[in-house]
């Protein structure tokens, strides 16, 4: 059950078929909701997109994780918008965090430069660690620089997760331990 309008009243009036909002209070993260993103963010919806989230900031939370488990697509406006969330909420004390980001946006974060501006994790736990520590739970691994199984390809991984060599654009893995495997 989606309880947005009782957290910010109002909230599903507008709505695009596109992207489909959520809003789900983080109790353990002060003025912190996770907003869950469904559908694809573009040129066209990215209005629709920062004035959604506006209306979460101006409601009081500055803490946003966004849940992008279920987002398929984000064009470079998209980027933009996630950009104009951070300058948002950090003179306010707030921060984002980016959750479950699928391998195919990632890569469109990584090709325009912006994965090294936003907090990534892959776990709602992770991003509650981040908030009540106030900084982001390091590895001892990470970065890791490896060959690609397949062609070789000397390629850096910053986290655990899955993601696409740039040169054979096999699908490889990479887990906590920093083990490679395909797929």
């Amino acid at each position: 059950m989606d309880n947005s309008n009782n957290l910010i009243p109002g909230f599903n009036d507008e709505k695009d078929d596109s992207l489909k909002i959520s809003l789900e209070k983080v109790d353990n993260v002060h003025s912190g909701l996770c907003i869950c993103l469904n559908g694809y963010i573009d040129t066209y919806n990215s209005t629709f997109f920062q004035k959604k989230i506006a209306k979460v900031v101006e409601a009081g939370f500055v803490n946003l994780i966004f849940n992008c488990h279920t987002l398929n697509y984000v064009s470079s406006t998209g980027i933009g918008s996630f950009t104009a969330f951070l300058k948002m909420v950090k003179p306010r004390g707030g921060d984002v965090v980016l959750l479950e980001i699928q391998p195919k946006v990632y890569e469109v974060f990584q090709l325009l430069g912006f994965s090294q501006f936003f907090n990534i994790k892959e776990t709602l736990e992770e991003a509650i660690l981040y908030f009540e520590n106030g900084a982001p739970v390091i590895s001892s691994i990470f970065p890791k620089v490896f060959a690609c199984p397949v062609c070789t390809k000397r390629l850096r991984a910053t986290r655990a997760g899955r993601f696409r060599c740039s040169q054979c654009k096999s699908i490889l893995a990479i887990d906590e331990d920093g083990q490679i495997s395909l797929g």
